[in-house]
């Protein structure tokens, strides 16, 4: 049986989401019997690609770590920010600078209800209901203007889900509406599937496009693009595990060069700033 907590009516439990289908790849409770197929799709034929979501999740953490710490930054925006796990952002983010304030952005009705719950009585966090794909409703939503002020640098979050907006959508004007409605300083995160131009990518790109009808894996040059008229910071557009890693987190940190998996090149990490 089913028993994910925070039920709600607008819950479909039958229709696998992105975000359920990720938090069961890392692990988490918050997923059904449809999204536990599908997740079982990636462990059974694509072994080894559960690591993406664990690379993913954990570049994102050394992101909000190293914007909190060097750059004064204390505003956060998450955009498609998924259920909530272990480290989310505004827990990276207080844990280094306790005035930071976060809104995190979805449309999923699991996710907002699991986070509102989560953040009930952070009185430096909202949960807004909004598209990605509608930038304008984020910007001008109550929520976020109770909480982030303009006139002041914005941490922009896009973590693994650029690659769920389709070509027609047009992902780089999402990111230019941001990039034109935040102060010079503000930076700008973003994760993405990488073209792979090998057997076991371009699968797990068809299984997310047979299931929810979208999906767009895109080479380093097409993610740069993305972030057109910002300054991409070193090392630049590179696989996650090897976007400013730990020492104590990866191995080969220390320099030493070995061959990745196509898993771990799988998705790719930057972050920019505007000028």
């Amino acid at each position: 049986m089913d028993t994910v907590p925070y039920e709600h009516s607008s819950i479909d439990p039958t229709r696998p989401s992105i975000a359920r289908v990720y938090d069961y790849l890392l692990g988490g409770k918050d997923n059904y019997a449809a999204d536990r197929e599908i997740g079982d799709v990636f462990k059974r034929d694509l072994p080894g690609s559960v690591t993406v979501a664990f690379a993913n999740r954990a570049a994102l953490t050394r992101a909000i770590r190293e914007i909190a710490t060097t750059t004064g930054i204390r505003q956060f925006i998450d955009l498609g920010s998924g259920l909530p796990t272990a480290d989310n952002v505004h827990q990276v983010a207080q844990r280094h600078a306790p005035d930071s304030r976060v809104v995190y952005v979805d449309n999923d009705p699991q996710v907002l209800v699991h986070g509102r719950a989560l953040l009930e009585n952070n009185d430096r966090t909202r949960v807004v209901a909004a598209d990605v794909r509608d930038p304008e409703s984020i910007l001008t939503h109550r929520d976020t203007i109770e909480v982030i002020d303009f006139s002041r640098p914005v941490a922009v979050i896009l973590s693994a889900i650029l690659h769920h907006v389709n070509d027609d959508e047009d992902p780089a004007g999402i990111v230019r509406h941001w990039r034109d409605h935040v102060p010079s300083g503000s930076h700008f995160f973003v994760s993405h599937f990488r073209s792979g131009d090998n057997q076991e990518t371009e699968e797990a790109e068809k299984v997310l496009q047979r299931t929810f009808g979208r999906g767009r894996w895109r080479t380093d040059a097409e993610i740069a693009t993305l972030l057109d008229g910002l300054e991409i910071l070193d090392p630049g557009i590179v696989p996650a595990p090897l976007w400013r890693p730990d020492r104590t987190e990866n191995p080969w940190s220390n320099g030493e060069e070995r061959e990745f998996t196509v898993w771990e090149q799988l998705i790719a990490a930057g972050l920019a700033r505007k000028a």
